[in-house]
């Protein structure tokens, strides 16, 4: 049976972390290029011309994280998982799954456990409920997986994902119906299946 992608489901981390930052690299840019207004007489025209282009880069990088703010998500598939970030794209086979659990972000982790400046960044989702992939093992080196992806997916050393979607529940369930084998029609095979049930004669 065909089984299509399923919808994508944004990573609250990767959002809220976007969000966060973009708005003060914008104003650093912005900030690069007034000060370069300000001195433009007292300095070579040199450098304050490289100040306004350095606050241009600079504002296009904010422009270009905002852009990309949802592009943190986690998608289902008929026999693996897609996990994908602005920098890592990652399939993972439903084999390698264990078993999945849900706890709350603020037992996962602990204020006392973490820094200060990442307990300041989780604050707005310490409330949430997040899922926990266990895995057999992880699908690439653990070192390649820390450095691309937030601290905030892992709970401890492990083999494991945390996954904050905003609709869990519904996440869950479209996870555990696919890995038990109930799957989701292809578009095709529904519109074809409508078909023939149209051309049915009615009673």
């Amino acid at each position: 049976m065909a089984v299509r992608a399923g919808k994508r489901y944004v990573l609250l981390v990767y959002q809220l972390m976007i969000r966060r930052w973009w708005p003060a690299v914008s104003a650093l840019g912005l900030s690069l290029i007034f000060l370069a207004y300000v001195f433009r007489k007292e300095v070579e025209v040199l450098r304050w011309m490289s100040a306004v282009v350095i606050g241009g880069l600079v504002i296009i990088s904010g422009i270009v994280m905002f852009a990309f703010r949802n592009s943190g998500y986690i998608q289902l598939f008929g026999d693996h998982l897609r996990l994908a970030t602005p920098f890592l794209r990652l399939n993972i086979s439903y084999k390698r799954l264990r078993r999945t659990s849900s706890a709350q972000m603020s037992a996962l982790f602990p204020s006392k456990s973490i820094s200060n400046w990442r307990s300041e960044i989780i604050e707005p989702l310490v409330h949430k409920t997040a899922l926990v992939l266990e895995l057999n093992g992880f699908p690439t080196s653990q070192t390649v997986l820390r450095f691309f992806l937030s601290p905030f997916f892992f709970k401890d050393s492990t083999p494991h994902f945390v996954i904050l979607v905003e609709d869990w529940m519904k996440f869950s369930t479209e996870l555990e119906s696919l890995r038990s084998g109930g799957g989701m029609l292809s578009g095709k095979k529904a519109q074809s299946d409508q078909s023939i049930l149209s051309r049915l004669p009615q009673k």
